[in-house]
């Protein structure tokens, strides 16, 4: 029982409480979850106040500004024909975040698998494959596509693509890994069990992904093939462009370790996080973090200065993520509703927060690469997220994106 040990160092002997009822497969696999639990991220609510301190910290602030998309068109034609020859030598793979469920959408599945079709059925993961595919057939060729699902929805997500014939891409260009779990806990650091042998576990985070991929051993597979830039893109987004060869070949002649999608807000307060720099380094600055002095200030132009919002589309150099893998990302500690069993044995599930789950963003991965090139997109032809059911942002608002660009779901 490697290590059950660490349950009296941590306070968490209640994992135990139903030990003595348990089958041997359920013993089994209660181990297995306290064995590859992470139990030292319950020290960071010690100083859960300081990080939030450190997080809302303004630190030295700047614009970044963009290569805006006048400029991408002068130079569309150089761009491309780096970008095309990337993927035709295998340089480029797609990673796609896909660890989350439907749930704000009123779905019980893997998000991907909702359907947003009104005159036909069309589905998210859909929306997303049939952008790649426009890619390849552009460059001749298909790129790796790597989906990084969660425990909660890996086996659903390869029956849902199997069961679709993955919307016309090569199986064998697809490769799924699972995101790591971590454990959430009420407020007093104690973890939530939500079975007598199951642990409350959650997704840690979008920006764990690079680990995890490291973790399942698919990035060997992605070196040893060739590539040096991952393309990592979000599930919300039916309209972005995946491994866009002009925004690949513009990443690849600024010199930067990455690139990353943006559009200019709709207005100052648009919650979309502000790609700048702080204390000299490229840094993603959250909505409610920015503030409104800071999010109202205009440029010389008389344009927002920090009007570039990110879309979650990023390309990561490889190299350089190789070169952070080991290093400490910082971990938010996030107050949510979480299902948990009471002590009676009866499943809970709370009408307001109740305790913490504990998160890695990708927006921090941005900082870590030191330079990035912060690359401009239209938003009505690349930006139709779908995070609400309706209102803004919603399924709604994306099918009148997608009719707009042509696509009749």
């Amino acid at each position: 029982m490697t290590n059950f040990e660490q349950l009296k160092e941590y306070g968490q002997e209640h994992l135990l409480r139903y030990w003595d009822e348990l089958s041997d497969a359920e013993k089994q696999s209660l181990k297995e979850q306290i064995n590859e639990a992470d139990f030292t991220i319950l020290k960071e609510l010690a100083n859960k106040d300081e990080k939030v301190m450190d997080e809302n910290s303004a630190g030295a602030l700047a614009p970044l500004g963009a290569l805006e998309i006048d400029e991408i068109d002068k130079k569309k034609a150089e761009f491309e024909a780096v970008g095309i020859k990337a993927l035709q030598e295998g340089k480029v793979c797609a990673l796609l975040l896909g660890g989350g469920q439907g749930t704000r959408l009123g779905h019980t599945g893997p998000k991907g698998s909702y359907n947003i079709g009104v005159t036909r059925d069309f589905y998210i993961f859909e929306a997303q494959i049939n952008n790649m595919l426009d890619v390849c057939k552009k460059a001749g060729c298909y790129f790796p596509l790597v989906i990084m699902t969660s425990d909660k929805n890996d086996e659903e997500t390869r029956r849902f693509l199997k069961e679709h014939a993955y919307f016309g891409y090569p199986e064998e260009k697809i490769r799924f890994f699972r995101q790591e779990m971590a454990p959430s806990c009420d407020y007093n650091g104690k973890i939530y069990m939500e079975g007598k042998a199951q642990l409350s576990l959650s997704p840690n985070g979008n920006g764990g992904w690079f680990k995890s991929l490291v973790k399942s051993g698919i990035d060997k597979e992605l070196k040893e093939a060739g590539v040096e830039w991952i393309n990592v893109f979000s599930m919300d987004n039916v309209l972005q462009r995946i491994c866009d060869p002009v925004f690949i070949g513009a990443t690849i002649l600024s010199g930067t370790n990455c690139g990353a999608k943006v559009v200019s807000k709709n207005a100052p307060g648009e919650k979309v996080g502000a790609l700048c720099l702080k204390d000299g380094l490229p840094t993603i600055v959250e909505y409610y973090e920015l503030g409104d002095d800071l999010a109202n200030e205009l440029d010389e132009n008389g344009k927002l200065k920090y009007r570039f919002g990110v879309i979650l589309n990023y390309l990561f150099s490889m190299k350089r993520m190789y070169e952070i893998v080991d290093g400490k990302m910082p971990l938010h500690i996030v107050e949510k509703k979480i299902p948990y069993m009471n002590e009676a044995g009866e499943m809970v599930k709370p009408e307001k927060e109740n305790g913490y789950k504990f998160e890695y963003l990708a927006i921090d991965t941005v900082r870590d690469m030191l330079t990035c090139l912060s690359y401009e997109v239209d938003r009505e032809k690349e930006f139709a997220p779908i995070k609400n059911k309706e209102g803004v942002d919603s399924v709604v608002s994306a099918r009148a994106l997608l009719a707009k660009n042509g696509v009749i779901c």
